[in-house]
């Protein structure tokens, strides 16, 4: 398949024309109208400092339901213990600030570029992207910010500087998406340790039958609060 050069035009090629790889398109803006087009359509952008804007579309796609979170035992403890207080939309800026700069194993640099930061906190600031946060007093600990439209939540990097405070933040997210009546989380690809909390591989084809059926339901625009 061609890979898509992108015009000014808030148009992307059918999903299925992506590589095996599951690059689709190159080119265009990270503008608000053309990601919400494309988390629509199951498109996400990914690329690193120096790189084009780069579009993709996997097969398969990692997807959790809320519901079916794996919560081990270990989790279960820290949650009774309460080592960290939670909230929601407090502090998106430094949860995706804290998802680039935090180091991770066997990971040189990160994709969130500041272009990148840029483009997802004006959505934050228009009522599409939210975040989950795990706090230890006053400082940020862990975190996990995403996209939601209609009944999907397109979930795009979590951080932790504590053990188990990201999962706790993801935990809330979940308790916050059920309340909200949305019951799919985009993971997009596939890592251990989504995997471990109770994500599961799709067919491309499958998930956008779901997102299809997610989109009918309304936005829950606006921040979110844990209340």
């Amino acid at each position: 398949m061609p890979i898509y050069q992108l015009d000014d035009r808030h148009v992307f090629p059918p999903p299925g024309h992506a590589e095996p790889s599951g690059l689709l398109a190159v080119g265009g803006d990270l503008e608000p109208a053309r990601l919400l087009r494309a988390y629509a359509m199951g498109i996400f952008p990914w690329f690193e400092e120096g790189e084009p804007i780069l579009w993709w579309s996997p097969d398969p796609r990692l997807i959790l339901e809320p519901a079916a979170l794996h919560v081990s035992r270990s989790l279960h403890r820290t949650l009774r213990r309460g080592r960290f207080t939670t909230r929601l939309d407090t502090a998106f800026p430094a949860v995706i600030h804290a998802c680039a700069t935090t180091p991770r194993r066997g990971q040189c640099g990160t994709w969130i570029t500041q272009q990148m930061e840029m483009a997802y906190n004006r959505l934050y600031e228009l009522g599409f992207a939210h975040c989950a946060e795990a706090w230890a007093g006053d400082e940020l600990v862990g975190g996990i910010y995403g996209i939601a439209l209609g009944g999907c939540f397109f979930g795009e990097s979590m951080f932790s500087t504590r053990d188990d405070a990201s999962k706790v933040a993801m935990v809330v997210l979940a308790g916050a998406l059920q309340a909200r009546g949305i019951g799919l989380i985009d993971c997009q690809v596939t890592s251990s340790h989504l995997l471990s909390l109770g994500a599961r591989e799709v067919a491309r084809r499958e998930f956008l039958r779901r997102l299809d059926e997610a989109l009918r339901l309304p936005t829950a625009r606006g921040r979110w609060s844990a209340g």
